[in-house]
């Protein structure tokens, strides 16, 4: 068993488990799947793509819809309305046409009485193709200029000449792979029609409002006659923030044909390969410093593979732009993104957006730049710190709040950094031994909101029962992160009554219109602050009405803990509701937020694209097998910063949760196509995500404490996105391990994930150059 320590929570308040943690152990939560199936429901099932690219010469269907208990069939053709469901920009048909763009694709829809039925069909069509060349990887798209939008370039001085006139200079460049969202629950949607010729989706998704806006245009149907509603998912990770709507869609059209319930549940190798995952990079850059290793100008290209279609790659790409700095101040820049197009799956969101493969650029710069000047690698990324005077980001933002150099003090000073980094260049002198050990603190700064400014608003509704119970809704949506437990509490303790009062429903669109997606870290930034702008206005009602009817001063009027304090007297808080009620008070309200300050010109790339940052740091230990490059993470370190924390307990699962996810993506999940564009990676066999073997056998992890500057809900900080670029520890640690066997003079150039293969080549590197300077 790993000996995981714990956090300290002492004195702390807030503490609420997660509003379904019981149902979750207890198997009562319902997901899609768990919704009792109608008499006469039906079930989908798509014919895919076997080419990345190739033109449609002859799709017979007649022997599937001869399929026994196959009730319907459709081509791109039957669609009522329009058939592309790409989410900001066109380019996703729900079903091809004339050319295919990745393996995988679909061609042709069934809906048959069972899914065995379905998949048994669907495998009966007969398809004619004429193959075409296909472009399968971002370098080969960059020859053929091949992109899904144009390039964007954040620049600053005339940083070539400062790069030339630099007393020291280095280039690098790496390939980052993807990561496949692996949610527990796989994509799915059921439709329900209804008597006014509309229909009800219940989706697993993140995003309802883009489900409910895209099933209205592919039936060509007003947006007022689709209701999507979303309880819980089983995970989402952005996997389900553009990517579940297309599996509503199919479900409505065969819903409004048959006039009956449809349900298109994604077997789990159709979701993996159907379905778009983290882009893959291919980053260079190149640096010149000073002795001491301080930046002086920094160039970066940022090459994205972003599949076939544009999906969200522009706001993914641009987030890898903001994020090429890290924490780190460039004084002269270049920054370019490109968006190429691939005949592969159109990726999508994944946790951390972009903002995880520009990070690794960063780090891989900082570490290059200690093996050349001979430094530890701690003591350049501290030199290169925001700091005053050297504040001003690559997109022009000034960072306000220098909490890093703190934060990164006091984690060295807890984990015993500088200790650990002699004694680990001690075993690693050893001569007799196979293994070697490696250390890294690394940082991270998170810019907090949407970069599409019109979505960082939210809205909420919230109702007071005469009995005193409050039900609230809003347009976030839980995946497992909590966001219901901090809603519920926010509610609570703005009206200052018990959490058990407040019951917050599944998210509906019926209910409040024109959600953003429960993306960006924002989930509790938002809808929190909607919640409380609702809560506030009843609460005022009430205690104008309590001193109206008392007649007392407003100031003599409280409410807490269920009860309502007026002058000397006390009363339950039900008796002044229902009280207000037989006096005709309004005891409902809707609330609304936007978040202030944010704006940012993508034509002069200068503005303040983020409200806040959310901030952290990491060390990692590892200890590899020079023999097989085979390793273990043996002990992390984490201080993070959540501001004033809505719910530690929750925060401290999301910090755990999130490392352990970005340390699989560097570490053991490996995306692999073969040379037609076939997803080989596409089962729980060949793809391995971390378990909990995985997990370090001393993971400690602290809160930062300190409340957040900005006027966000109750001072707090966003942590959903943030811990996961905390495991770039864990990369750099494996590099600093191979880095020791050239006796740190060389620093192997390590791709991601960082395999027992990848790092194995990299310890051959590493033995090449120490044969080389023997010689």
């Amino acid at each position: 068993m790993n000996d995981v320590t714990r956090w300290n929570t002492d004195n702390v308040e807030n503490i609420e488990a997660h509003e379904s943690a019981v149902k979750h152990v207890t198997g009562r939560a319902q997901y899609v799947d768990d919704i009792a199936e109608w008499p006469d429901q039906l079930h989908v099932a798509t014919g895919k793509s076997v080419h990345a690219h190739a033109r449609i010469l002859n799709l017979d269907l007649s022997a599937v819809r001869a399929c026994e208990d196959v009730i319907d069939v459709i081509t791109y053709d039957d669609i009522p309305g329009d058939g592309d469901v790409g989410t900001v920009y066109e380019g996703d048909p729900l079903l091809a046409t004339e050319v295919v763009e990745f393996v995988g694709q679909p061609l042709f829809a069934v809906a048959a009485t069972s899914l065995s039925a379905a998949k048994y069909a669907v495998e009966q069509a007969i398809v004619e193709y004429e193959v075409l060349e296909a472009v399968l990887t971002p370098q080969a798209a960059l020859d053929e200029s091949s992109f899904v939008l144009p390039e964007k370039s954040f620049v600053r001085g005339d940083v070539d000449a400062v790069i030339a006139g630099s007393p020291f200079r280095i280039k690098g460049e790496q390939y980052i792979r993807g990561q496949e969202h692996f949610y527990l629950e796989g994509q799915v949607s059921l439709c329900i029609p209804n008597e006014d010729d509309g229909v009800h989706v219940v989706s697993s998704s993140q995003h309802p409002t883009d489900v409910q806006k895209l099933v209205a245009k592919v039936l060509a149907l007003p947006i007022h006659q689709v209701q999507v509603e979303v309880r819980r998912m089983g995970g989402g990770f952005g996997g389900k923030e553009s990517q579940a709507a297309p599996l509503a869609c199919m479900a409505a059209i065969f819903a409004r044909r048959t006039n009956r319930p449809v349900k298109f549940r994604m077997p789990r190798q159709d979701d993996m390969i159907q379905t778009g995952k983290r882009h893959d990079f291919w980053n260079r850059y190149e640096a010149g410093f000073d002795n001491k290793g301080r930046i002086q100008g920094v160039t970066m290209d940022l090459a994205a593979l972003c599949g076939y279609s544009p999906d969200l790659s522009e706001g993914i790409v641009d987030r890898a732009m903001f994020h090429a700095d890290n924490s780190y101040y460039y004084d002269a820049t270049r920054i370019t993104g490109y968006r190429c197009k691939t005949h592969t799956v159109s990726n999508t969101a994944f946790r951390g957006f972009g903002a995880p493969k520009g990070m690794i650029a960063a780090e891989a710069m900082m570490d290059d730049i200690a093996v050349k000047l001979g430094l530890d690698p701690l003591d350049v990324r501290i030199a290169n710190l925001y700091q005053e005077g050297r504040a001003v980001t690559p997109y022009g933002q000034t960072i306000e709040q220098h909490m890093l150099p703190h934060i990164i003090s006091q984690l060295e000073r807890t984990c015993d950094y500088r200790q650990r980094r002699d004694e680990i260049a001690e075993f690693n002198k050893g001569g007799d031994s196979h293994f070697r050990k490696g250390l890294a603190l690394t940082p991270v700064k998170f810019g907090i909101s949407f970069t599409a400014k019109h979505l960082n608003q939210a809205s909420a509704l919230v109702h007071v029962y005469t009995d005193g119970s409050i039900h609230v809704n809003h347009g976030g949506t839980e995946m497992g992160q909590g966001l219901y437990t901090k809603v519920a509490q926010v509610a609570a303790r703005a009206m200052g009554v018990s959490l058990a009062r407040i019951q917050v429903s599944a998210t509906r669109t019926d209910k409040v219109p024109n959600t953003s997606p429960t993306a960006a870290s924002s989930g509790s930034d938002l809808n929190g602050m909607a919640v409380l702008d609702a809560m506030n206005q009843i609460r005022e009602r009430l205690i104008t009405f309590a001193a109206s009817h008392f007649d007392c001063a407003q100031e003599e009027i409280s409410i807490t803990d269920d009860k309502v304090r007026i002058k000397s007297e006390t009363y339950e808080f039900a008796e002044i509701v229902k009280l207000a009620y037989m006096n005709r008070v309004h005891l409902s309200a809707t609330g609304f937020y936007k978040t202030p300050k944010i704006s940012f010109d993508f034509d002069t790339t200068t503005g303040r694209p983020f409200f806040y940052f959310a901030n952290g740091a990491a060390t990692s230990e590892v200890i590899v097998d020079t023999r097989t490059g085979e390793y273990r993470v043996t002990r992390v370190d984490i201080l993070h910063d959540v501001g004033q924390s809505l719910n530690p307990a929750i925060d401290m699962g999301q910090i755990e949760g999130g490392f352990v996810q970005g340390m699989g993506w560097l570490t053991t999940e490996e995306l692999l196509w073969d040379g037609e564009g076939r997803l080989i990676s596409d089962s729980p066999a060949n793809y391995k995500i971390p378990t909990a073997y995985d997990v370090p056998r001393t993971f400690n992890v602290d809160l930062y404490d300190e409340a957040n500057r900005e006027e966000t809900i109750y001072r707090s900080k966003a942590v959903g996105e943030p811990p996961l670029m905390l495991a770039l520890s864990v990369w750099c640690a494996l590099r600093d391990a191979c880095a020791s066997i050239a006796d740190y003079r060389f620093s192997p150039p390590m791709n991601a994930p960082a395999t027992n293969e990848e790092v194995y080549r990299c310890i051959t590197l590493a033995k090449d150059f120490m044969e080389r300077v023997d010689d």
